[in-house]
């Protein structure tokens, strides 16, 4: 999946995992009652966030992770037609393995 999305500094990009459309009762969710996901796939890396030498440091993630984030992380964006969230590494709470 190529995007023409390039996060800059230490900038991440990921694309929801999209939630469930049925309970595990059998019962089939509409899109309203949906909560948006929490979980997504890093799809883009920026360089890596600054050290205190003003050097670049590593992310702790790398792209393809599945990763867990906060409600209110990120700043959503639609690029032909897909939706990303654009988000610090600090707004990531882990990595799904």
């Amino acid at each position: 999946m190529a995007i023409n999305l390039t996060p800059i500094g230490d900038k991440i990009i990921v694309k929801r995992i999209e939630a469930e459309e049925v309970t595990s009762g059998g019962i089939v969710l509409p899109d309203s009652a949906k909560e948006k996901p929490k979980e997504g796939k890093i799809v883009a890396l920026g360089e890596g966030p600054r050290t205190e030498g003003g050097k670049r440091g590593t992310f702790q993630v790398k792209k393809n992770d599945r990763v867990l984030f906060t409600s209110y992380a990120g700043t959503e964006v639609t690029v032909e037609g897909q939706e990303y969230l654009i988000m610090s590494e600090n707004d990531l709470l882990a990595v799904v393995e």
